[in-house]
């Protein structure tokens, strides 16, 4: 089974009437932390809970130390999943308000811990499960607790000392999720560093999808991607982008494309610019 696998709208629905689906709305705004629990309550896909960035699929900021969503604690996260109903043989649907970024995080974090299969992300998110015409409930599922375990795979992220140590090797390949114009550092709206990672390249994220807001076909995106990795083995790719959240949606674009899971620098930007030692690069 693909370890990325997106769901329509019409085949959510149809799952819905089967029942025994774990579905999470991870709804968020950074210029608005209230905004994703707020829409939930307005209303949600019927069945789904919600699944906060700050309070669910983050860990504790330290300011100074890490970035603006450092990862939970796997024990925390593995407790709130079992809250979450979630079992080992669980199908989950993750959606969002339409680009996917904060659904691909939580799809990380399951990935993280072993939870490989059976996890799908609604292709175009809230948008289009309200184009092709579904209803929103207000209702909050009533969840009978799962029995959910398991343990980090530490092989797939990348702390910033161990990234510092591979700039320049000549086998990483490094893209920043982030748009053009953050990684040039032209404008810098969130963190107090403009710029990007050294030898990093830019893959802004939205490119991952079409004017229709869905993802690209697997051979565009295996395209796309194929341009940063040149003759470069996928399995030294890793991904960052302000704070650990958009880089998901690159890895999740990269599996759907048919690479391997790539490696994470969750700390990402917010977090490489906490220590004025660390290098820093602006343009292209």
């Amino acid at each position: 089974m693909p370890l990325a696998q997106l769901i329509s709208p019409q085949q959510l629905a149809e799952r819905q009437q089967s029942g025994g689906l774990v579905i999470l709305d991870c709804r968020f705004a950074l210029e608005d932390p209230d905004y994703g629990l707020c829409s939930y309550a307005e209303g949600h896909i019927e069945g789904a809970q919600y699944a906060d960035l700050e309070r669910h699929l983050s860990g504790p900021v330290t300011k100074g130390v890490t970035g603006r969503h450092p990862l939970p604690a796997p024990d925390a996260f593995i407790r709130q999943l079992r809250a979450w109903g979630v079992n080992a043989d669980s199908d989950i649907v993750l959606y969002d308000d339409g680009p996917g970024a904060y659904a691909a995080r939580a799809w990380w974090l399951l990935a993280w811990l072993g939870k490989r299969d059976g996890v799908f992300i609604l292709d175009g998110g809230l948008k289009t499960w309200h184009a092709a015409g579904f209803p929103l409930s207000l209702d909050a599922p009533v969840i009978e607790p799962g029995t959910f375990s398991g343990s980090p795979d530490n092989h797939l992220q990348l702390d910033a000392e161990h990234l510092q140590k591979r700039l320049g090797q000549p086998g990483l390949t490094l893209i920043d999720a982030r748009a053009q114009p953050r990684f040039r550092g032209e404008v810098e709206p969130i963190d107090p560093v403009a710029g990007h990672i050294p030898g990093a390249q830019c893959a802004a994220f939205n490119e991952n999808l079409g004017s229709d807001g869905r993802f690209l076909p697997a051979d565009q995106l295996k395209q796309r991607f194929a341009a940063k990795l040149q003759d470069r083995s996928p399995d030294d790719l890793v991904a960052y982008c302000g704070s650990g959240v958009t880089a998901c949606h690159n890895l999740f674009a990269l599996c759907l494309a048919g690479y391997p899971l790539g490696k994470l620098y969750a700390g990402s930007w917010s977090e490489w610019i906490t220590d004025p030692k660390r290098e820093v690069a602006t343009g292209d």
